[in-house]
């Protein structure tokens, strides 16, 4: 089994189908997008390849270390980025076609309309070991 992370984007990835931004939906079409994404996730968790996934919300504050004694430095509250991440779900699946096949089937979910979304989802794989270093 491998591990494959599939991410939702809020922008910069390719405009879906459906291009209604969420914040136009109605509340009855928000609550089918969610449910379709229940649904998909019980499913992924009834045979196994289920691990996780959470919403995030679109702001957020970029963070670095700034020197020794010196308190992080910050950017924001808002990144400056054109590729925020809406959200995340962890599969574990035996290939990468499988993966690849379920990120089709959650870009599907239901937007605006009733109509699916048909949304771009980036799908990148875990490391497979931990990396060492030698001198």
């Amino acid at each position: 089994m491998a591990k494959y992370l599939l991410l939702k984007h809020y922008r910069g990835a390719p405009a879906p189908v459906n291009d209604v931004p969420m914040e136009q939906w109605t509340p009855e079409e928000l609550t089918a997008h969610v449910q379709y994404m229940r649904d998909f996730a019980a499913r992924l968790e009834s045979t196994g390849e289920y691990v996780d996934s959470q919403e995030l919300s679109p702001e957020g504050t970029f963070v670095r270390f700034d020197g020794e004694g010196r308190p992080p430095a910050t950017d924001g509250p808002f990144a400056e980025t054109k590729d925020l991440i809406a959200g995340w779900m962890v599969i574990d699946v035996e290939t990468y076609e499988r993966a690849l096949e379920l990120a089709a089937e959650l870009s599907a979910a239901p937007g605006a309309g009733g109509k699916p979304i048909h949304e771009w989802l980036e799908v990148r794989p875990f490391l497979g070991g931990a990396c060492t270093v030698t001198e």
